[in-house]
This record gives structure tokens, C-alpha cells and sequence, in this order.
């Protein structure tokens, strides 16, 4: 076995490497895989729903109702074991995590953590709001019998103050050559 030390020290015609030192590398890396396990995390991006569930591969994850918004977009990173929704942005204290579930087995299920639901609609009664910010009201009188909502969207803009003159429709007729639907007949015109 001569030609082995002279063969690992030639250069290789394919690779252009020196073929002692590329089995030196080639062996540290086929060497016994560390204790811990090398975990591979999936990352998508979701929209979250009205009902604050995050749909992931066939299932329904719930968020908080309180830290997020329907529609907002949330970071999915599942593991094998593991779905883990984080939001886009930081928060004050630097996190991202909104919540961990443990991943579902199958399609359709619904893995809801019913914390999450605190400050959602509970729908009793056909309430659509969840009671902690009372309405108030715009005004302190009525302005009147014949406000409407709409009358009191113009008077609040400055649009108001603005003169519109006024014609009848008949002057536009007049000026692009048409005139209204009628029942009686007209004159046949001459070509």
C-alpha cells in the first residue's frame, strides 16, 4: 500500500481539491449525529379568522382575541409535535408567541384553547360587540324632525358652506341633444 500516501496528497482532476484533505472533511462530517435532535419547523404565514382561528393544514388553531385582529396576518412554525403561532410584530416586551398548541392528528380538527375566546362575541341575545366600550353618543341634542343620519354627516363638513346653483334637468336635455322617456309619440325626424 505505497501509493496511498502519494495518491492523498495529488489533487483531484474533478474537484480540484487535494483528496487527503477532502477526506479529512469528509469524515468529520460522517461522523455520529449529535444527541439532540435536529428539528425541522415548517414556517408559513396565515390570515387569522373572524372566530380568531388560524387554519394550518387541514385544522383550525385558536389566538388570543386580544392580541390579534381578524384578517391580521400571523407566523405559523410547526414541528412534527408542535404548531406554534407568532405574530408578525413584536410586542412591547420584544415576544412574538401568541400561542402553542400541540399539533393535530388528521384534518378538521379544532384545537381551540377557550382563554383565547376571552373578549370575543359570545352571540347571546344577537349581540355582535363584547361590552367593553360603550358607544356614545355624537351629539348632545337632537338637531331636529327632519335630521337624518345624512343631514348630520353634511352639516358637520365644510362642503356645506358652498352655493350650488340649480337648473331643471330639461337644460341638460337641451344641451347634450337627448331628451326624457315619454309615452306620447314624437315626430319622426328626417334623415
Amino acid at each position: 500500500m505505497a501509493w496511498v500516501p502519494l495518491s492523498r496528497v495529488r489533487t483531484h482532476r474533478t474537484h480540484g481539491e487535494v483528496i487527503g484533505l477532502r477526506a479529512v472533511r469528509d469524515h468529520m462530517a460522517l461522523r455520529p449525529l449529535p444527541e439532540t435532535p435536529y428539528v425541522v419547523t415548517q414556517r408559513h404565514l396565515r390570515p387569522v379568522g373572524k372566530d380568531c382561528l388560524v387554519a394550518f393544514a387541514g385544522n383550525l388553531y385558536s389566538v388570543p382575541a386580544r392580541q390579534v385582529r381578524p384578517r391580521q396576518l400571523v407566523e405559523v412554525r410547526a414541528t412534527k409535535s408542535q404548531v406554534m403561532l407568532h405574530a408578525t410584530i413584536a410586542d412591547t416586551d420584544g415576544s412574538t408567541l401568541l400561542a402553542a398548541h400541540p399539533r393535530a392528528v388528521g384534518k378538521g380538527v379544532r384545537v381551540v384553547d377557550e382563554k383565547h375566546w376571552d373578549g370575543l362575541p359570545d352571540g347571546k341575545n344577537r349581540r355582535v360587540t363584547t361590552g367593553d366600550i360603550v358607544p356614545q353618543p355624537r351629539h348632545e341634542a337632537p338637531l331636529g324632525e327632519e335630521a337624518g343620519p345624512l343631514q348630520a354627516l353634511l352639516t358637520r363638513a365644510a362642503a356645506v358652506s358652498i352655493q350650488v346653483g340649480r337648473r331643471p334637468l330639461s337644460v341638460y336635455d337641451e344641451l347634450t341633444g337627448t331628451r326624457p322617456f315619454t309615452t306620447a309619440p314624437t315626430k319622426k325626424e328626417s334623415s
